[in-house]
């Protein structure tokens, strides 16, 4: 009996170290844990300084400032970065040593920041003082924000999964015409050739800067297999440009340009040209955002008052399965450098606004005031929301990855026809949405510093080879120069952070089986 209790002991030790690594178990709050003196965590009239991104506002004066003072017991300076030039800005501020506390950087500046030793490793103050940090933040959502095993920031992923946009046709024309709604790529080439040869308008319309964002992701390039940037195939990272179906893709798109089914002005549109073709009646089909749909539903309904618009749900492959890519990378890190002398404070003060009642009235008011509920869903309460609540997201330091989903829909709320989009859209994208696999992983050089440029790279190359100023046949040709411009290296550094993270996943998961084994056995 001793030796049972001992080897389940052992076990119990070991599980425990590894879930104190980022394993996902559930954490024990430590006696350290508990807030402290104050209203929400903090001691009265302690000062924190922060570093925030640029807005066109006065911190000082808002709303949401004097609230985080109220409930944290904080007197917080804030310092915003310029809207030009502010990475130079904030290594100059770290360079000076200047005495920050807190700092919401992005991807770019995190990385370079705590690589180069200015930021705080945060994991025993979180230990110490982040009980609400903790339980707010998934296990999962902290590999984006760890760097060689050390937490260097509290990751805020916004307002969790869900889909942008999606494919919208006029169903008056289609009514007209006896057509239904596709659900294939070949029955939208049948629609789409059909509206051209009766109505004589653009079938299908879009940007030149949405190659990803109004035509394909989610809609026809999904169909393809194209659905994130990054895709695993046989166990390893495959970027979009280098998957074998885009060629498949790029060749359908082609083919509706030469026949005229596809704008033929889309290399030269912008993002609002394309949408006024729609609202103004030249433009059968358009891939709409939930967030332009009060605009654009408005005007063609006052140009068409007796319009129909229908949402073309999400197509179906090959395989006669729809779906759907979704990215749910973290949006900002909120870390402490390196330079504060108020580190415990920091991190209680962040503990503090992540306090439930807290964060609940920074993400969405007071009740009554800011908002309402009805139907068991808040609404926002105008222009009461708006005058107070309009840049809160300023001053978000990490969110309630489960709650703040259901908040932030408060905001999509303040108008029905967006609310209407947003709701279908994202029942739409139910149990067929796909998450892009580097989502979660933390800033890697060589993938940071050439994501941007290969990027443009990849989308200026598809509109030649969508629009024939470039044969397909020269894709290859190429591929070998984005590979040769930072793809390969990017693609490799990706891989080896995957690989990486596949083994530490299994062995954790693997002594966690071992665990419940032994637990059933000796109980």
């Amino acid at each position: 009996m001793r030796k049972k209790s001992a080897m389940l002991a052992a076990f119990l030790g070991l599980s425990l170290a590894v879930s104190g690594c980022g394993g996902g178990a559930s954490k024990p709050e430590s006696p350290g844990a508990a807030p402290s003196e104050g209203p929400k965590g903090g001691d009265a009239n302690k000062e924190i300084r922060m570093i925030m991104q640029y807005g066109l506002f006065d911190p000082a004066k808002e709303y949401t400032s004097q609230y985080i003072n109220e409930k944290t017991g904080y007197n917080v300076e804030y310092e915003m970065l310029p809207a030009e030039k502010a990475n130079e800005k904030l290594n100059l501020l770290v360079a000076n040593k200047e005495s920050f506390d807190v700092m919401k950087l992005n991807s770019e500046q995190f990385y370079n920041l705590a690589t180069s030793g200015a930021l705080e490793p945060i994991d025993d103050l979180l230990a110490a003082h982040g009980n609400h940090i903790n339980q707010a933040i998934k296990p999962e959502s902290w590999g984006s924000a760890t760097i060689d095993g050390k937490k260097y920031a509290i990751p805020e992923t916004g307002a969790g999964v869900s889909v942008g946009e999606e494919l919208v046709v006029r169903q008056d024309w289609l009514d007209e015409l006896g057509l239904s709604i596709p659900t294939t790529t070949d029955e939208l080439y049948n629609v789409l050739k059909t509206i051209k040869e009766k109505k004589n308008i653009i079938p299908l319309t879009g940007s030149k800067d949405s190659v990803y964002g109004d035509i394909a992701y989610g809609d026809i390039a999904a169909t393809f297999g194209i659905l994130t940037d990054w895709k695993e195939v046989d166990g390893k990272l495959v970027h979009k440009a280098e998957q074998p179906e885009m060629k498949e893709f790029l060749a359908f798109m082609n083919k509706l340009y030469k026949e005229g089914l596809l704008d033929t002005e889309m290399p030269i549109n912008t993002a609002q040209k394309a949408i006024e073709k729609f609202a103004s009646g030249k433009a059968a089909v358009y891939k709409l955002a939930w967030w332009n749909a009060g605009s654009t539903i408005s005007a063609l309904n006052q140009n068409f008052p007796d319009a129909k618009v229908s949402v073309i749900p999400y197509l179906k492959g090959k395989d006669g399965k729809a779906v759907v890519g979704a990215d749910t990378k973290t949006s900002w890190f909120i870390a402490i450098p390196k330079s504060s002398k108020n580190k415990e404070e920091a991190m209680k003060f962040l503990n503090a606004k992540l306090e439930p009642e807290t964060f609940k009235g920074l993400a969405i008011g007071t009740e009554g005031v800011h908002h309402e509920v009805k139907d068991g869903k808040y609404y926002p309460i105008l222009p009461k929301f708006n005058d107070d609540l309009g840049n809160a997201s300023a001053f978000v330091t990490g969110v309630d990855e489960e709650k703040y989903p259901i908040y932030w829909q408060a905001r999509v709320r303040k108008d029905p026809i967006v609310q209407n989009y947003f709701e279908t859209f994202q029942k739409n994208a139910e149990g067929i949405i796909v998450i892009d696999p580097m989502s979660k992983a933390p800033p890697i050089n060589a993938v940071s510093k050439n994501t941007l440029k290969l990027r443009t790279l990849l989308n200026d190359n598809m509109l030649k080879f969508i629009s024939g100023s470039e044969p397909l046949e020269n894709y290859d040709k190429f591929l070998e120069q984005w590979r040769a411009e930072g793809g390969a290296d990017m693609v490799k550094a990706a891989n080896e952070w995957y690989q990486t993270k596949k083994i530490i996943g299994g062995f954790t998961s693997s002594l966690r089986s071992r665990l419940l084994f032994f637990q059933k056995k000796f109980r």
